[in-house]
């Protein structure tokens, strides 16, 4: 592990490639790619399209697409992606080709995790939210061994990411698990009984718009920590107001891209949580005027939140200053370290001058 501030695990998206549901659900050749190539300014000011620069519109089938991510990604020192993975019950999977063939060829040489994405997948993004496309099921036992032995073979990679030796499982959703405790013990055991050193499993601990988490058990129910997921909103009553307002007169709801420290808090007062940064957020190209957008992001202002977010990781282990970045590539969510046509590289130049130690 090399010698930075902290340890940076960026989320990885996995659907730039076409697959039959998409084509089926959103029409042919859908990608994640045919949102965000086609998104248009909702209000005034606001920035839209957003496209990619030196990457550009790449196709996750191409070995050649994943290795310049690989090289870019580690140049500016991202340590890991942690790879969203799809299992919805009874084998049902998605979006799994890109990260099966980074397994099966050894290539690219970037460490990775697992984020398994708990989560019914609905028609939100197109406005469709009461239409269910694939439904997240937790059929027991013999379903979790199921899914445990279809990626068994990733946790034992030598590039999977680790932290004492135990491979790195996120959980996106720990909330919705019918036992998060039983889970826990469920997967520790099968890992032991696989004979690994355990499982470090990671729970999600989402607190988007400050209100509160929307799970709270994490040393409880037996993780050994929690991703403290909250956007860098402004929401003073000023901002809510017009939010507000704006809702009322059809348009997405935004909220200036905050820098405040004062978010950092729960972090700081509990060792089980672990910092999350947002470089930049809007989802207008899913979910259009029902998005959500932070108005004002720029490679300066992320600076100021990644300095608060390693600051929080000072006092740990090294090897437990895990970071996570949401993202590495969302980009219809407008949510990504990629280089854009905007800022060129500023995004990872920012993250590699915020992890170097002084």
């Amino acid at each position: 592990m090399s010698e930075r501030a902290a340890r940076a695990i960026a989320f990885y998206l996995p659907q730039f490639h076409p697959i039959p549901e998409n084509s089926e659900w959103w029409g042919p050749g859908f990608t994640e790619w045919t949102n965000a190539a086609r998104a248009r300014p909702l209000y005034r000011g606001h920035n839209q399209p957003h496209l990619p620069a030196d990457l550009g519109f790449y196709d996750l089938r191409l070995p050649e697409s994943r290795q310049a991510q690989s090289d870019l990604a580690l140049e500016y020192g991202v340590e890991a992606f942690c790879y969203w993975h799809y299992w919805f019950g009874k084998g049902s999977r998605i979006l799994e080709r890109p990260f099966t063939e980074v397994l099966a060829s050894g290539e690219p040489s970037i460490s990775f995790c697992l984020g398994w994405a708990n989560q019914t997948w609905t028609g939100i993004w197109h406005g469709a939210e009461n239409r269910v496309l694939r439904q997240q099921t937790y059929p027991g036992p013999e379903d979790d061994q199921a899914h445990f032995d279809a990626i068994l073979p990733a946790f034992r990679d030598p590039r999977y990411l680790r932290v004492g030796g135990r491979p790195v499982f996120y959980v996106f959703r720990p909330e919705e698990l019918p036992s998060a405790s039983e889970f826990v013990d469920r997967w520790q055991g099968m890992a032991r009984a696989a004979g690994l050193e355990g499982l470090y499993l990671v729970a999600e601990v989402s607190d988007l718009l400050g209100n509160g988490p929307r799970y709270r058990t994490v040393s409880n129910d037996g993780f050994d920590a929690g991703a403290y997921v909250r956007l860098p909103a402004r929401r003073t009553r000023a901002d809510v107001l017009r939010m507000r307002v704006r809702r009322k007169l059809g348009g997405p709801e935004v909220y200036p891209y905050s820098t405040d420290a004062s978010p950092w808090g729960p972090v700081r007062a509990d060792p089980a949580l672990q910092p999350s940064v947002y470089p930049n957020w809007d989802n207008t190209p899913r979910s259009g005027r029902r998005g959500l957008a932070l108005d004002g992001s720029d490679p300066a202002k992320f600076a100021q939140n990644l300095a608060h977010a390693v600051g929080t990781l000072q006092t740990r282990e090294p090897e437990e200053r895990l970071l996570w970045i949401k993202s590495w590539n969302e980009w219809a969510e407008g949510n990504y370290l990629e280089p854009d046509l905007q800022y060129g590289r500023e995004w990872l130049a920012t993250l590699q001058r915020g992890l170097a130690t002084t």
